[in-house]
């Protein structure tokens, strides 16, 4: 959305222009999935789908907020108080950034906030996090935080993990506040370290929506965190990071069934992770085709986490493709979207392949999206007319 449109609706609704637009992308992750609250490794890519927040200061203690996406509903609380939840599903996403910011001693002043966002919600493409780095950035210009985008993904992190209530490592957050424009990021999520990887200009980054509804899924999600931390703990080591397969078996007399399966797959991805950065670097399609279909394999069969209509894409995908295309689910499963990296001239055959196959066999309509890897957060002030965050 022009930066003047979100302006306009911003003066509408609250009788005053913003002072700044915050933006923050969307993500896809390429490989590297469950690994980052194992303080593993991770490959995601920002996405240029994007949330905007339009924001200004305010006389009072109050953070009122608006959203285009929810046009019959508003939600306002105040600083003051204890931040608790609303009833707003969407407004207790900036409820939460307040709170985790307010808890570590940061002086907050109130806030005007417009919410605009084109990322895709229950995809898995992480329109929460976007949406917490996005708040956080208007929260860090306001009230004169200084906080850095790492402190900023952070601070996102604890919003989902303390006040949401879902477990998620840092992966989200942080490549939606440090993303770059053509570039995967490897982020060791023990160290925090990120190195950009350049997405070869011959491969193409297409994502295909399932649609399949998730009903989520957090008690899943926490449950399987919880089994990663019995099998480290059973393994003797701080997190799966420095678990190796040798150690997994040896202790596998030790281990739950689904504790052993859920460090097999946290273990063995963290290897491919590193592999599939060097295939990206060397545009070796062959090398990624084979870790991501190994990735794909361990998600369903070990962390169990795919659905049928996702491993049926997955499928339609590779069968179109051969190995001409690399392809796997992507995100927090249990529905949500595959990604395949293919070059440009064979999206036509990934969207025929799929017309022609997923809804017959699965009844539902998959939503296709060529992408490119965009920047991460960037905050805009003042003089917005005729400017464009992409």
């Amino acid at each position: 959305m022009k930066l003047d449109t979100l302006s306009k609706g911003f003066k509408a609704i609250f009788d005053c222009e913003p002072t700044g637009i915050a933006s923050s992308p969307g993500r896809v992750n390429l490989i590297g999935e469950f690994t980052d609250y194992n303080d593993g490794f991770v490959l995601p890519c920002a996405l240029e789908f994007n949330t905007q927040v339009a924001f200004s200061d305010r006389d009072d203690n109050q953070v009122v907020v608006h959203s285009f996406q929810y046009p019959n509903e508003q939600d306002s609380f105040n600083l003051a108080d204890d931040i608790t939840q609303g009833d707003s599903q969407w407004g207790n996403y900036i409820r939460a950034v307040a709170f985790v910011l307010k808890r570590s001693g940061k002086m907050l002043k109130g806030m005007n906030l417009l919410i605009e966002s084109n990322v895709p919600q229950g995809a898995g493409l992480s329109s929460s996090a976007a949406l917490e780095v996005a708040v956080g950035g208007a929260f860090n210009n306001v009230s004169n935080l200084a906080l850095s985008k790492q402190e900023l993904a952070l601070f996102g992190q604890q919003a989902e993990n303390d006040f949401m209530d879902c477990q998620c490592g840092i992966m989200d957050q942080l490549i939606s506040a440090k993303g770059q424009k053509n570039n995967a990021l490897l982020i060791d999520c023990e160290s925090l370290e990120t190195k950009p990887v350049s997405i070869p200009k011959d491969l193409s980054l297409v994502i295909i929506n399932s649609n399949y509804p998730r009903k989520l899924v957090d008690s899943e999600y926490n449950q399987r965190r919880i089994d990663c931390e019995q099998a480290a703990k059973k393994l003797g080591v701080k997190t799966l990071r420095h678990g190796t397969i040798d150690m997994l078996n040896a202790a596998k007399s030790d281990l739950s069934s689904n504790e052993y399966k859920r460090a097999h797959h946290v273990i063995s991805e963290n290897s491919r992770v590193i592999k599939a950065t060097e295939a990206l670097e060397n545009n070796d399609m062959a090398s990624l085709c084979t870790l991501m279909a190994a990735s794909h394999h361990s998600l369903k069969h070990d962390f169990e986490v795919t659905v049928p209509a996702t491993d049926g894409l997955v499928e339609i995908c590779k069968g179109a493709l051969q190995e001409r295309g690399a392809v796997r689910m992507t995100g927090g499963g249990f529905g949500g979207a595959i990604v395949c990296l293919c070059r440009a001239d064979d999206i036509d055959t990934i969207k025929h392949a799929v017309k022609d196959n997923y809804s017959q066999n699965f009844n539902l309509e998959a939503s296709i999206f060529v992408c490119q890897a965009g920047e991460g957060l960037a905050v805009v002030e003042q003089k917005l007319q005729n400017e464009t965050v992409s």
